[in-house]
């Protein structure tokens, strides 16, 4: 075993301190402290017009108002330009100012494109993951990369996985919570399969449509509700088909996180236990160990709204299954790293691998 040594002398020339770590020890305790994000937005002005006639689009009206489009929906006002969204310098500054180390970056969630067609969305992806790969390399000590995939085909998607992870040097899948079919499906069992193969995380984020023409349901059109209900809704059936419908059963190596807290899991889970305790659709793990326990299998971005919401979702499924997030740039990044955010960092390097 490799030992270190690190003499330490006092104010006492006579007297020396030593102290002997193994070479892990040392590095560990190198790392003490870093902060490390993986709830971190980019987009890229590559991408721009990749999805066809999809878009995605930036411009200013003829108000003078800006927006950005993509498919049939467009938000107003919305300005990516001169921010940390597509500003690299911006947005390393920002960590500075944060606190943060390290990025995990990822696709933009209005543009994961999972509901359009394959040869379009396959293009913005592959035009997304390049751009990601290229800035990845630029600044190797700031961020890592999260590739983006056409869900609408799942081959394409293993295709496409497999280019960003072996020949980009990608470190994890973004993929939203609303795909064409149900998480729990058994045409992803192939795709969960390819991605443990691969040895990267798989992490789930909700569009904020359901498809390319706003929201499924119109009512969220209305006061950001989309952003503040939409996103919590689409999180937690996330976790109960992932749960509920046996994936982490059948796929008990695949690491899957979810964003900001998984929604209102943490809130609901009583009532998933009491549910899951009565009904014949609980499989077999949740009938044996309970709906909290599966639940645990599970990673959960720890970007949520309040002390009371963070803590209640620590008592649920425990800090150790937690990671760090911020939604950098967002209204809700916090102002600073905290001890949480570095307590959280052990938890996150095992997540992406940091330490293999």
């Amino acid at each position: 075993m490799l030992l270190v040594n690190i003499i330490s002398a006092t104010s006492n020339a006579n007297l020396k301190i030593v102290i002997s770590f193994t070479k892990r020890g040392l590095i560990d305790l190198m790392k003490m402290g870093r902060v490390i994000d993986v709830h971190a937005h980019i987009v890229f002005p590559e991408s721009m017009g990749k999805a066809g006639s999809y878009g995605p689009e930036m411009g200013v009206d003829s108000n003078g108002v800006s927006f950005f489009r993509f498919g049939g929906y467009t938000m107003k006002p919305m300005d990516y330009r001169n921010t940390v969204f597509m500003d690299v310098s911006m947005r390393v500054d920002g960590m500075a100012q944060h606190g943060i180390d390290l990025q995990l970056l990822s696709p933009n969630p209005l543009t994961l494109f999972h509901h359009i067609g394959v040869e379009e969305a396959t293009m913005f992806c592959q035009v997304q993951n390049d751009a990601m790969a290229k800035l990845v390399s630029q600044y190797p000590d700031k961020f890592l990369g999260a590739a983006a995939l056409p869900m609408q085909d799942i081959g394409a998607s293993i295709k496409e996985a497999e280019r960003a992870v072996k020949q980009l040097g990608l470190s994890a899948i973004y993929i939203g919570t609303n795909l064409p079919y149900d998480l729990d499906d058994p045409c992803l069992d192939e795709f969960y399969m390819a991605i443990i193969a691969l040895n990267v995380p798989l992490f789930f984020h909700p569009a904020s449509t359901g498809g390319v023409s706003g929201p499924d349901d119109a009512r969220l059109a209305r006061f950001d509700m989309t952003l503040i209900l939409g996103y919590a809704y689409e999180e937690t059936i996330a976790v109960a088909q992932l749960v509920l419908g046996g994936v982490l059963d059948r796929h008990p190596k695949l690491d899957i996180c979810l964003s900001h807290g998984a929604g209102v899991t943490a809130y609901l889970i009583p009532k998933f236990e009491g549910w899951a305790k009565v009904r014949d659709w609980a499989p077999d793990s949740v009938q044996e160990l309970g709906f909290t326990q599966v639940c645990k299998k599970l990673w959960f971005d720890a970007h949520v709204s309040g002390t009371l919401q963070k803590q209640l979702l620590i008592d649920s499924v425990g800090a150790d299954r937690c990671v760090y997030g911020t939604n950098f740039g967002g209204w809700d990044t916090p102002a600073n790293a905290d001890e949480f955010a570095r307590s959280l960092t052990v938890n996150t390097e095992r997540l992406l691998r940091l330490n293999t």
